[in-house]
């Protein structure tokens, strides 16, 4: 059979705009039911919310609408590790949208062999040495690796520099004993040694560690531990769901100490749960504001809300605004990729992360806080806002919305620790 040329190339002219809308493919990897859904569910919400919003109000990405594919591995690695390839072997996605530090750090060769962003809510400071210039032991390069916010270290560094802030404005006098705990897992265990090593420099005494599981439980021999070691500064790595039952155990056998939870290891759920138990934990936030917050930005993310909540009456915690910016970093990292008619591919995507500076989503001022990638350092930011929870009654009756408004839960600001971008500390 043959087809002349003129017929030929209008067939396929009339072809080009059917492929040039053809969906680009996206993963999203997400703990909806193991032992870190507590802080899953409501960042995985704000990742999901937020693609589908890009393709409600945007039409996609250069009217090529997203085709999230999500899946819920239950914070298990090897799981993981399997969605991945079918990922990219099958549905050819070109971007990620991840979570967990063992499955991350598992699957840095891969997606840098496959050239595809993965953008992660696992801020392990390995995965910030893009070029893998550190030279640290089990630190490899991860130029496709992303995160939205500081890496766990340099959360626990501002905690830590607070702390000895904090120490010396209450006429404490001696040197400040400092405990990290946590499960012996890559997540929690990801910033201790960078922790340890900033306390000594700032003259803490360092505990032994402290173990306790990723899942609930019966902690009152670890807050024994606590209250014998005489700590005054705690850093909590779990994710909250554990947290709560060290809280609360802590609370009972009468610890008196300064807990400083990392990012994942307080929000306003956690509050709800523990009670008074959580009054006064430090922990770091991501965003510029919180949910009831009045930026310009706000706008949008409740719009964005809307999307899974029709009614508009949800309580969104701080994970869901960071899954949010996370999300919006990716999409505008793929805008850019797209400009000019441009191809929306793994490198054209990544690329897109270092074309900004002080970078914030158009339209989510006040809420996303500014990043900065640079092709050798994905430290995306070392700006760390720290907040303190505050529980003043009962928290038993009544909504998340309900418990802050009335002032009975509130998320207060402690300071902002800007913190030197110092070349050892890159990768650790």
């Amino acid at each position: 059979m043959r087809v002349s040329l003129p017929l030929l190339a209008g067939a396929l002219v009339a072809a080009m705009p059917a492929f040039a809308q053809a969906p680009i493919p996206v993963g999203q990897l997400m703990d909806n039911s193991g032992p870190t859904s507590d802080v899953g569910v409501p960042y995985g919400q704000g990742v999901a919310d937020a693609l589908a919003w890009v393709n409600q109000t945007r039409n996609g990405v250069a009217a090529r609408r997203l085709a999230v594919s999500g899946f819920d591995y239950g914070y298990q690695a090897p799981r993981a590790v399997s969605q991945y390839q079918s990922w990219a072997q099958r549905e050819r996605v070109v971007a990620i949208q991840g979570w967990g530090t063992a499955d991350t750090e598992a699957l840095v060769r891969f997606v840098t062999r496959d050239r595809i962003p993965y953008i992660s809510a696992s801020y392990s400071a390995a995965l910030t040495d893009a070029a893998g210039t550190s030279r640290r032991q089990g630190v490899e390069a991860a130029p496709f690796n992303f995160f939205y916010g500081p890496s766990y270290s340099d959360g626990v560094r501002a905690m830590l520099q607070w702390a000895a802030e904090d120490w010396r404005a209450r006429g404490q006098q001696g040197r400040p004993r400092y405990v990290h705990m946590g499960a012996n897992h890559p997540y929690p265990n990801s910033p201790k040694e960078a922790g340890e090593a900033l306390a000594r420099e700032l003259g803490f005494e360092v505990l032994p560690a402290i173990q306790f599981a990723l899942t609930p439980g019966d902690y009152t021999a670890q807050c024994l531990t606590l209250k014998n070691q005489g700590a005054n500064y705690a850093y909590l790595g779990n994710t909250a769901g554990s947290n709560i039952s060290v809280l609360r155990a802590c609370q009972t056998v009468g610890v008196q100490v300064q807990f400083l939870g990392n990012v994942w290891g307080m929000d306003e759920n956690a509050m709800k749960a523990a009670g008074t138990a959580a009054d006064g934990v430090v922990f770091p936030v991501r965003t510029g504001a919180v949910w009831g917050g009045t930026g310009p930005g706000m706008e949008a993310v409740r719009a964005i809300s809307r999307v899974s909540d029709q009614t508009g009456n949800a309580y969104r915690p701080v994970h869901y605004l960071a899954g949010i910016c996370g999300a919006m970093l990716m999409v505008e990292a793929m805008e850019t990729a797209a400009a000019n008619g441009g191809q929306v591919t793994g490198e054209r995507i990544r690329d897109g992360f270092y074309a900004r500076r002080d970078w914030v989503p158009a339209g989510f001022q006040g809420v996303c806080e500014p990043s900065n990638f640079a092709a050798n350092d994905h430290r995306g930011t070392l700006r760390v806002a720290l907040y303190r929870a505050r529980v003043t009654g009962n928290t038993a009756q009544g909504s998340l919305q309900e418990l802050m408004a009335a002032g009975t839960m509130s998320l207060q600001p402690v300071t902002t620790v800007e913190l030197p971008r110092r070349a050892d500390w890159l990768g650790w």
